[in-house]
């Protein structure tokens, strides 16, 4: 019990890590190109890791090491979708909550892909999450403002959820931490590749940018995910699960922080319905199970 609470607060400071790591790339692409601040981050993020997984190649098949680096082709296009999205938003905190809809999107995206159909749960919390995701696009009275931002991160969210169910197949016979520096390096690439060009870099960078930019691929990247990999490895699945939820909370609060970010009622009253959503879906069979067990066969 006491290892479980103490992974319960690991997967917690994951979330604060996550969040904060918004912050970290959108302060680090007011500097560098959105498309070059991925590549490099995501480059350098799997180079960190690899020294943990090298000895790990050898225990799998070079088939299988081509599989998982195409699925990063699909991870780096829902991140190059992502980054877009955050050099045009005004406001993280709705970007997030968007973002975090990825994980709805996953049964929807298994259905055609793998004829996997969704747990009934899921259909009690989707039109919460698309009630929410239309009160964020709620402006003034009755004035409906989609923008184009909105748009993006609803873009990166479906590709997230079409490679989380690829990804899927990939992680139950591969290690996990060479799966994740392989993705890393070909999501790196892509956006180096795409940033060369299409991108132009700026004569001179700052070394506070700089700054951002280690903070984000060390802390953000590479120390976040080694932490949610030890809290997972001790916590419930369904703990986990619920407490990942809280990553679009604490974005929200950095953001207004941070950024001094407005957050009229419509926002908010979206935010929470999303949240609300998240929480039928990932927290409601856990709560079941734990207040409503099923009785047992005498």
């Amino acid at each position: 019990m006491q290892l479980e609470r103490r992974a319960d607060f690991i997967l917690i400071g994951t979330t604060i890590l996550a969040a904060g790591g918004w912050v970290f790339s959108k302060e680090a692409i007011q500097g560098l190109p959105p498309f070059g601040f991925i590549g490099l981050r995501f480059v350098m993020a799997s180079f960190f890791l690899l020294p943990f997984c090298f000895g790990k190649f050898r225990e799998v098949a070079k088939v299988d090491i081509g599989k998982a680096m195409s699925a990063g082709l699909l991870l780096g296009s829902a991140l190059l979708m992502w980054i877009y999205a955050m050099s045009i938003t005004p406001t993280l905190g709705e970007g997030a909550f968007i973002m975090s809809l990825s994980m709805l999107f996953v049964p929807l995206v298994a259905w055609p892909l793998f004829k996997i159909k969704p747990p009934r749960i899921f259909w009690l919390a989707l039109p919460v999450a698309f009630a929410g995701l239309a009160m964020l696009s709620l402006g003034g009275v009755a004035q409906w403002q989609f923008s184009p931002s909105q748009g993006w991160f609803l873009a990166a969210a479906v590709m997230l959820a079409i490679h989380f169910n690829v990804n899927s197949q990939f992680a139950r016979r591969m290690p996990t931490l060479l799966l994740t520096a392989l993705q890393l390096f070909v999501t790196g690439c892509v956006g180096l590749t795409v940033s060369l060009l299409f991108e132009t870099w700026p004569e001179t960078i700052s070394m506070e940018i700089w700054g951002w930019f280690t903070l984000s691929m060390l802390v953000a990247t590479s120390i976040r995910y080694v932490m949610q990999t030890a809290g997972q490895k001790h916590s419930t699945p369904a703990n986990a699960a619920v407490i990942m939820i809280l990553e679009p909370v604490w974005t929200v609060v950095l953001s207004v922080l941070w950024y001094a970010e407005l957050m009229p009622m419509h926002k908010v009253s979206g935010c929470i319905m999303i949240l609300l959503a998240l929480f039928i879906y990932r927290g409601g069979p856990f709560l079941l199970k734990r207040f409503y067990p099923r009785p047992t066969a005498s």
